[in-house]
């Protein structure tokens, strides 16, 4: 039997003026994926992502779609490139890039997806604005370490670990001021501690009422077993059946996405293969961590592809 290939997808931030557009342009099965979402959406995303405004693609409602868009198109172009293989393949998303993962693994279809993730980017957006919020990523601390400065700093407020990245890289969120608080006390305690460029608290408790929200339209869609493992963002486990996929997507908005856990139980697999869709290269760098010497090719340009054919 041929050794796994692990489809990883990236999330929310790995957004870029002009991703997918070389894509477009070199492979007909991309285009058909961006002319199909703009029929989806009713606009044209392809401009979005091609020509900006880059304010407007980098805003949560724009970029998760975008995302999974590029995502799936760089999907089409590496299938039409033959640069994946006969698999077996298994899936992985962070965030946003679970959504993608479950798609390639047959749950629900394209145009189904791009509906849930535009609505779930605009629910996430108005949480975020009724709420002043944010984020911050701690080098250097441990799991414990991490609950030990939300405690003390939370101070009545909301502060959680949101995400584990990879060994000794947590994202906490919070309130704004709690985020402020932690970010001098991380500092002090001697870890590297940076505010993100963020919306709001993703991955914690202010985003409730997003998650309340995505509970309604989930409802609406029909989801598959997955013909393919994926690995649920919650649970670092597998998803199972459509029924607790769902549960497990609402819960993914309140609670930390945990990767770095499910990094660990395929990083180090012998003969294990890894591909990163576009955009960005986030998750190559995440899993370096925890294997410099794992095998992972990062398909984020068409040239990368067309050196295949």
């Amino acid at each position: 039997m041929s050794s796994t290939t692990y489809i990883l997808c990236p999330g929310q931030g790995a957004q870029h003026l002009g991703m997918g557009k070389d894509f477009c342009e070199s492979f007909p099965a991309s285009k058909e994926v961006f002319d199909r979402a703009g029929a989806t959406l009713g606009f044209d995303l392809a401009k979005l992502c091609f020509e900006g405004p880059e304010n407007r693609l980098n805003q949560t409602d724009m970029s998760q779609p975008a995302i999974y868009v590029t995502s799936v198109a760089c999907h089409a172009a590496a299938k039409a490139a033959d640069r994946l293989g006969s698999g077996p393949f298994a899936y992985a998303g962070l965030s946003l890039g679970e959504y993608t993962a479950l798609h390639l693994a047959g749950v629900f279809s394209f145009e189904d997806g791009l509906r849930l993730v535009a609505a779930r980017g605009r629910y996430m957006q108005q949480a975020a604005v009724a709420t002043p919020s944010s984020m911050v990523a701690i080098m250097g601390a441990d799991e414990a370490q991490i609950a030990k400065l939300c405690e003390e700093n939370a101070q009545g407020e909301v502060l959680v670990p949101a995400n584990f990245n990879a060994p000794g890289q947590i994202v906490v969120s919070g309130s704004r001021a709690a985020c402020e608080r932690v970010n001098s006390a991380a500092s002090a305690a001697g870890f590297r501690s940076i505010p993100l460029v963020v919306a709001g608290a993703f991955h914690s408790p202010i985003m409730q009422s997003g998650a309340d929200q995505m509970a309604t339209e989930l409802e609406k869609v029909s989801f598959a077993n997955p013909v393919s493992p994926v690995y649920a963002n919650v649970t670092a486990g597998l998803h199972t059946d459509a029924v607790t996929i769902k549960k497990l997507l609402v819960d993914q908005i309140v609670k930390p996405v945990r990767w770095e856990q499910t990094m660990a139980q395929v990083a180090n697999l012998p003969d294990a293969r890894f591909v990163e869709l576009a955009p960005g290269k986030v998750l190559t760098g995440l899993l370096r961590k925890q294997n410099r010497r794992a095998a992972i090719e990062t398909l984020n340009d068409a040239q990368t592809l067309k050196a295949s054919l």
